[in-house]
């Protein structure tokens, strides 16, 4: 139970609403923090800067009573509560000081003012400056320092750094809050959709994720499972509807050889070992050619149908499988119309292709087949071998020529099993055109019956 609980705590510490306020607490407390650093040494700057000016004021203003004739002592003798005034010689003798002032000057700086310099006298800090001034005296050139308390800008930094030691935390606190709810409320969706999702199985394919009507990732994801589970969901009735139908069509054969058998065991009169062996081989030949036809249709299903491919004549295919139906006399076939044409593939497939589709027209033809081969123009500058197949048969009604591609799919009467069949020939032919590149087009024969049309990319070696 507790390393159940670890492990609770180490999921929700990993979820992306943590990570995310986590960051954003990080990321706002060090920018916090160095802006007020920053912000801190730019008041003390500025601060520093106008006690500065003011003590160059005072200074340039004694200088200027200096010049005008007055005495040293005359223009230092102002008390002023902050500032201190010395004026002294070129070698550092003091001539006249302010009343506050201490005998000897704080500092004599020589170029720029002199910063944080302690009085000796009290606990206060100053800025001195410096002022060179020619009175015309025997005294020579003098210099004016004046002294400019600065304490105040320790204290001002001093409470500017207390009032933000408490604002950076509350900040921090508040935008860590606002992050965790709104992150909350960006991911709700999505947890919404976890939720739903892991209440979908392979029963429940029907449910969808909720869709948020906002316009963003989310919205994308959510529709974008939708569509995924609509293809699931009719992936799985096709899976279910061909076993249905593969059952049922094997389970035919399969009753007809244990019904013979019956009948043999119960009456042996009734039959011999030739009849009953006949009726085995034809239904194991019927088995057989389903289960093939189930395998091909399998493999087409995983991609795998044309895994290598080589050039492949297909007029030659397509005259060996007319010389084996009119062996058969099942019906007139006209090839007149056949030409050269080379694709690249599996001739095995290719030849199951064309025999498929000459079956089903000589199937349900009346009296003729006519088939035509010819390389044709292709999208994209290619080429293409265009074979069709017609027959003067009942035809296709517009409305299903785009089912009769499906598998275990009957029409009408005329096309039924005892005309042959199991429904699953023209749904090879379209696999293996589609693995070959190409695409199968049904529509309405001249001679009145259906066309079926094979368009297939030419090999360019050829």
């Amino acid at each position: 139970m507790a390393e159940s609980g670890a492990a609770r705590w180490r999921t929700r510490l990993g979820s992306v609403r943590v990570r995310i306020t986590l960051a954003t607490v990080a990321v706002v407390l060090v920018a916090a923090t160095v802006g007020s650093l920053a912000l801190v040494a730019a008041l003390g700057s500025s601060l520093t800067d106008e006690v500065v000016g003011l003590a160059e004021d005072r200074a340039d203003t004694i200088v200027a009573t200096l010049e005008d004739g007055a005495s040293p002592a005359d223009a230092a003798t102002a008390d002023e509560e902050d500032r201190l005034v010395h004026i002294v010689t070129a070698d550092g003798q003091v001539l006249a000081r302010s009343p506050r002032a201490p005998d000897e000057p704080l500092a004599s700086p020589e170029d720029g003012p002199v910063t944080d310099v302690a009085a000796p006298s009290d606990d206060e800090e100053y800025v001195v400056v410096a002022r060179s001034a020619e009175t015309g005296t025997g005294d020579g050139p003098l210099r004016v320092l004046v002294a400019q308390e600065s304490s105040d800008i320790a204290e001002a930094q001093s409470a500017l750094a207390g009032t933000l030691r408490v604002a950076v935390p509350l900040l921090t606190l508040v935008v860590g809050l606002l992050a965790w709810w709104l992150v909350g409320r960006a991911l709700a969706p999505v947890d919404a959709i976890r939720r739903e999702v892991d209440r979908i199985g392979a029963d429940a394919l029907d449910r969808r994720v909720p869709q948020p009507t906002t316009r963003d990732e989310v919205a994308d994801l959510a529709a974008t499972m939708n569509a995924m589970l609509d293809r699931l969901q009719q992936a799985q009735e096709r899976q279910r509807r061909f076993v249905s139908d593969a059952s049922h069509e094997l389970r035919s054969p399969a009753s007809a050889i244990r019904q013979h058998a019956e009948v043999g065991l119960a009456h042996p009169d009734s039959t011999t070992v030739d009849e009953l062996a006949r009726v085995v081989l034809s239904e194991g030949h019927r088995i057989e050619q389903l289960v093939g036809h189930l395998l091909l249709l399998a493999r087409s299903d995983e991609g795998r149908l044309t895994e290598g491919g080589r050039p492949v004549d297909l007029d030659d295919l397509v005259l060996e499988e007319a010389a084996r139906v009119r062996a058969d006399a099942r019906a007139r076939l006209d090839v007149s119309s056949v030409s050269a044409g080379r694709v690249r593939g599996d001739a095995l497939l290719l030849h199951r292709m064309v025999g498929n589709l000459v079956d089903n027209a000589a199937r349900h033809a009346r009296t003729t087949v006519k088939v035509g081969l010819t390389e044709v123009p292709g999208p994209n500058g290619g080429r293409e071998v265009r074979l069709v197949v017609d027959d003067d048969g009942p035809g296709i009604a517009p409305a299903d020529r785009g089912r009769v591609l499906e598998r275990f799919v009957r029409l009408d009467d005329a096309r039924a099993r005892d005309a042959g069949g199991a429904g699953l020939g023209l749904s090879i032919v379209q696999a293996v055109a589609r693995a070959h590149g190409g695409r199968v087009e049904v529509s309405a024969s001249p001679d009145g019956g259906a066309r079926l049309e094979v368009l297939l990319p030419a090999d360019p070696t050829g």
